[in-house]
């Protein structure tokens, strides 16, 4: 997310950790507030019985971000995959059109040269 191009090797390491335990911190947060929510109504839940609900509750909230986090990140690298292609593909034709605009204006040039020479004899 913030790691530049600029910066080090190590030090996008170090910031895509320090990313990925805040992330994971949030949605453990997230699910232990959900959690909290969903077993409410539960008054005839007993303490321990509660907390155990909870925890389950929220890993299995973890469990599915993460699962959501993985799908994401492969789609993401399918796309920059279709994007490098399509930007090969699209440079390849601009090279191609390049080169054949300039040798349609070294033949005119060659055209323009001829034109006199052939004009006089």
């Amino acid at each position: 997310m913030t790691g530049g191009k600029g910066s080090p090797p190590a030090a996008r390491v170090l910031i895509n950790e320090i990313e990925g335990h805040l992330l994971v911190a949030a949605a453990r947060a997230q699910g232990r507030t959900a959690a909290a929510r969903f077993t409410a109504p539960f008054d005839w839940l007993d303490d321990d019985r509660r907390r155990e609900v909870e925890e389950r509750f929220e890993a299995e909230y973890l469990a599915l971000a993460r699962s959501s986090w993985q799908r994401t990140a492969e789609r993401a690298g399918r796309l920059r995959g279709e994007y490098e292609e399509r930007y090969r593909a699209l440079r390849r034709r601009l090279l191609a059109g390049f080169l054949l605009g300039a040798c349609a204006v070294l033949g005119y040039a060659g055209v323009l040269l001829l034109v006199p020479v052939l004009g006089r004899g």
